[in-house]
């Protein structure tokens, strides 16, 4: 069913039309309409190589009132608005279809270092990321927590025994670890909570509904502090969930809730609510002393 077309009177922003189970896509795309330097690279950009033009046809008709995304699904090759997608997949295939300009916001680096426990060579392979995937299989206590999911991300793994890696400077197999440094954080950090996994006990994918801490202010290794601007939530179960998205304005530092054509201011809560979650599916940071502020 389509959602109605209705919003909160007195709030400035306006909503996107679900037009079947479109909502994983009207959740990322409110949050890169609400990102200010992303939207404003976006309007700077015309060429038609990229999606930059079609982002910019959305956003200006979101200044204006409601809208609906389906030029961005026929750039997107979605073919049907009854099936229900990973919102974590589009907005990757979002941003990899922006320019380079538009993009960059997003962009990080990762090294990922391998070193010899015999002989300590060091060899590293640069990867960028648009996106952290955090497990929340596995974790250490009750309460899930992001902070801890990001000491596990970088946490050194050991390869020993049968598992040995092979050293060029050694000329054999050696023991070795491997771990993650980070070579460039991005002006915006968007961190994946993996609640869909795949239960071999069932030999299906699973939802994880487990609460999780989700701090409002993140420090990444290298003391680069990042602060919480959006989160992307999803309800449901895995096939028949919905998604909405929290944003920050960075206009005027407001808190709002963007589910389909229905956007709501939210009270001063939003820390609290936000603090222990079982919905939140992406989280949107943006670096603390970084090149735009709220």
């Amino acid at each position: 069913m389509f959602a109605a077309w209705s919003s909160d009177p007195e709030v400035r922003y306006h909503g996107l039309m679900n037009l079947g189970q479109t909502c994983y896509l009207n959740s990322v795309l409110q949050v890169l309409f609400m990102t200010e330097d992303f939207r404003g690279a976006v309007n700077s950009h015309s060429n038609t190589e990229f999606i930059d033009y079609r982002l910019k046809d959305l956003f200006n008709h979101l200044v204006k009132g409601n809208s609906d995304a389906f030029e961005m699904m026929n750039a997107l090759d979605i073919d049907t608005v009854d099936e229900q997608r990973d919102a974590a997949e589009y907005l990757q295939k979002i941003i990899r279809l922006t320019s380079p300009e538009a993009a960059k916001i997003f962009h990080g680096e990762l090294t990922n270092r391998r070193i010899c426990c015999s002989c300590d060579t060091e060899t590293d392979t640069d990867e960028p990321f648009w996106i952290l995937p955090l497990s929340l299989v596995d974790s250490c206590s009750e309460l899930y927590s992001v902070e801890d999911g990001i000491r596990e991300f970088f946490k050194a793994s050991f390869f020993t025994g049968e598992d040995q890696m092979y050293c060029e400077h050694c000329d054999s197999k050696v023991d070795a670890y491997t771990k993650y440094v980070v070579k460039h954080h991005p002006e915006v950090l968007i961190l994946l909570l993996k609640r869909f996994d795949f239960s071999y006990k069932y030999m299906t994918y699973m939802k994880i509904n487990d609460v999780v801490d989700v701090p409002t202010v993140l420090e990444m290794p290298e003391n680069q502090p990042y602060e919480l601007y959006a989160v992307v939530d999803h309800f449901g179960d895995l096939r028949g969930g919905h998604y909405c998205s929290r944003i920050r304005s960075q206009v005027d530092s407001r808190w709002y809730e963007f589910n389909d054509t229905w956007v709501t201011q939210i009270d001063s809560n939003i820390h609290r609510d936000v603090k222990r979650s079982y919905t939140a599916f992406l989280l949107f940071y943006r670096k603390k002393g970084g090149n735009f502020t709220f």
